[in-house]
């Protein structure tokens, strides 16, 4: 029975159309332009209502340091995120790896069909904000809450590559037959001729 998330070999028929690589000169300062972009428009709104909400909020180098920790912890959960979910859909070994520019999880010996790539691409994002969101709400101390919205913001920006793949299948790459090849620093697509 043929697997209908992926395939081994890249069926006769399919020329390359599109390349993203996070480990290049000018997309990498694009991504993380956009990244901390994401960031600020997330973060200055939901500081600004903790602190203005807040009785008191304690900052010191424990907090800082705990942050910190937290974001390291975070960047790990957001790779085995899509490395859950790309075992999940296909089953095959995955690579991890940390770039000067990108962490990343990938699965770069096989072609997965475009609803693998998006599941796989979106489960980061969906899960963590949802988590993120609820955390925001339901904590009652206001420097727990700084911390969540700080880690929070890191959080959307570092979906900048996962949002940009996301993007391209949307806007450019609609044909559920389209393949990517994601080696974790770099999306290879490849279209039917």
């Amino acid at each position: 029975m043929k697997n209908q998330n992926f395939e081994r070999t890249l069926p006769e028929g399919y020329k390359e159309a599109y390349v993203i690589d996070a480990t290049s000169g000018k997309f990498s300062i694009w991504l993380n332009v956009v990244a901390m972009a994401l960031m600020i428009v997330i973060a200055v709104p939901l500081v600004v209502i903790i602190f203005m909400t807040a009785e008191e909020i304690t900052i010191n180098s424990w907090f800082l340091l705990i942050l910190c920790g937290l974001l390291i912890v975070y960047t790990i959960l957001h790779e085995l995120t899509h490395g859950i979910a790309y075992k999940a859909m296909t089953g095959e070994k995955l690579t991890f790896g940390l770039t000067l520019t990108v962490a990343y999880c990938g699965v770069p010996k096989i072609f997965v069909y475009r609803k693998t790539a998006m599941i796989a691409l979106l489960a980061p994002f969906t899960v963590y904000s949802i988590l993120f969101l609820v955390l925001l709400v339901a904590l009652p101390d206001p420097t727990m809450k700084l911390a969540v919205a700080l880690i929070f913001a890191v959080h959307f920006g570092g979906c900048a590559g996962d949002l940009y793949d996301t993007f391209i299948y949307l806007t450019k790459f609609k044909d559920p037959k389209t393949l990517m090849q994601d080696t974790g620093p770099r999306q290879t697509f490849y279209i039917p001729e």
